[in-house]
């Protein structure tokens, strides 16, 4: 049996990036300071633009920062991108069609040559079969499926899958259930957190759904728009699942919101 990996904090420090084009210079980020604790979930939340997209990257070590710094558990993203421990999913599944749904979940680990620990069950047992995480997320009888044969939703389900496959201690998640419908996002969300709670990893989530932000997090980080900076940040401290109907849910939305706006307007 093999131990769960251990999840990493991250500590975002004066981080700042400029893009350069031929139109000239721009600031997508301006000095953003952040502490995110080991197997916390955070969302963050801004207007289109605002370089939350820009941070995943930099937190996933694909862009080296124009100033500032990365850590996660106190290493480079580059190092612990090396280590597979950091997971991706986005808006698209990004399945290769040829390849059926099983064949999809199982390429981290026929690349990764399951040199790194696997994911462990409830019980504290290894995960190694790709079919075990597939029935997890529910779709172990679409295992020999091709992905242009599935739903949206199912299709974002299988990348669920692959991320498990990784056995990443870190998931960073820009917007994967955005272009799906309402219903299907909701239902993926829940499922989301089961496995969250799970495996504990970290998780960094964006989002432009504040309701969505509020309803998954244990915290909400609020950025400007460009160049993106922290504005504020909101504690969630309500229990899961959570009542969205309840007054501490709709007040906290209701503060987001005046947040976001406050931003918007300055911007």
């Amino acid at each position: 049996m093999q131990d769960k990996q251990v999840p990493l904090n991250i500590e975002i420090t004066e981080l700042s990036h400029r893009y350069h084009t031929e139109n000239g210079a721009i600031d997508a980020l301006n000095e953003i300071n952040l502490h995110i604790e080991a197997g916390e979930f955070v969302s963050l939340v801004g207007v289109s633009g605002c370089g939350k997209s820009t941070l995943m990257r930099l937190v996933a070590g694909l862009q080296a920062p124009t100033q500032g710094q990365v850590l996660l558990g106190g290493s480079l993203p580059t190092a612990v991108r090396a280590k597979k421990q950091i997971g991706w999913m986005a808006q698209q599944a990004a399945l290769l069609p040829w390849r059926t749904v099983l064949e999809n979940v199982s390429l981290p680990q026929k690349i990764n040559r399951q040199n790194g620990p696997n994911p462990t069950s409830s019980r504290g047992q290894a995960v190694s079969k790709p079919i075990d995480l597939l029935e997890m997320v529910g779709l172990a009888d679409f295992a020999h499926a091709y992905p242009h044969t599935l739903s949206g939703g199912m299709q974002q389900r299988a990348a669920l899958a692959r991320t498990l496959a990784t056995g990443a201690s870190l998931w960073l998640m820009d917007e994967p259930f955005a272009a799906l419908d309402e219903l299907t996002r909701e239902m993926l969300a829940q499922e989301l957190l089961q496995l969250w709670r799970q495996f504990r990893p970290t998780v960094l989530w964006i989002t432009h759904n504040l309701h969505e932000a509020i309803r998954l997090s244990d915290r909400v980080v609020v950025l400007t728009p460009r160049p993106g900076r922290v504005a504020g940040e909101l504690t969630v401290p309500l229990p899961r699942p959570r009542d969205d109907t309840s007054e501490p849910f709709q007040n906290l939305l209701r503060q987001a919101r005046t947040l976001l706006r406050r931003e918007q307007a300055h911007g």
